[in-house]
């Protein structure tokens, strides 16, 4: 059993708990059951809350898989020259092992990166912060580059690997939708 499924079932388990305990509570006490009446009638709402929870565990462990293999979105033509122009320059690797980066936006706009799971409002302010603006980014890092960025991203070391961006972002740049970026 993996990591993140023994403690999905333990919250799971402490919620329909608590909800086990309030709903004995107020049958015994409040409603003059017996004992006996008031644990059944009690276990049927934990036992609901139960199999909701773990539901909604498992799908999020279903979203957090990666999704079969993209193929490479395909390279984009040379940009005319008033485009190349127009184009923010790369900003050079400040430290070794730093993808490269954008000091701004292209001309259409920075990509909504919060449609990557894992990626809030906070953490997109700080990779737009180092130069990534764009799916397609994210999309070409390596292994070193997803290492570099994993041990730099303040308050959030590991995240890259952690929710599989590289593939989420490959999906992303292509046009594709990923299941997390369908509810975001």
């Amino acid at each position: 059993m993996s990591r993140h499924t023994q403690g999905s079932l333990a919250i799971v388990g402490a919620i329909a708990g608590a909800v086990f305990l309030v709903a004995f509570v107020a049958m015994y006490v409040l409603s003059d059951y017996s004992i006996s009446a008031a644990v059944f009638l009690a276990l049927l709402p934990a036992a609901a809350a139960a199999v909701v929870l773990y539901r909604g565990f498992a799908d999020g462990a279903q979203a957090a898989r990666p999704a079969a293999p993209v193929a490479a979105p395909a390279p984009k033509p040379a940009p005319v020259a008033a485009e190349a122009e127009a184009a923010p320059a790369p900003v050079a690797a400040a430290a070794e092992g730093k993808p490269a980066g954008l000091d701004g936006p292209r001309e259409g706009g920075a990509d909504d990166l919060k449609k990557i799971k894992g990626v809030g409002p906070k953490l997109e302010k700080l990779l737009n912060s180092m130069g990534y603006w764009h799916f397609d980014q994210i999309a070409a890092w390596g292994e070193s580059d997803v290492a570099w960025v994993d041990e730099n991203l303040e308050g959030f070391k590991g995240r890259v690997s952690r929710d599989n961006w590289v593939s989420q972002a490959s999906t992303l740049a292509s046009g594709g939708e990923t299941e997390f970026s369908k509810r975001a």
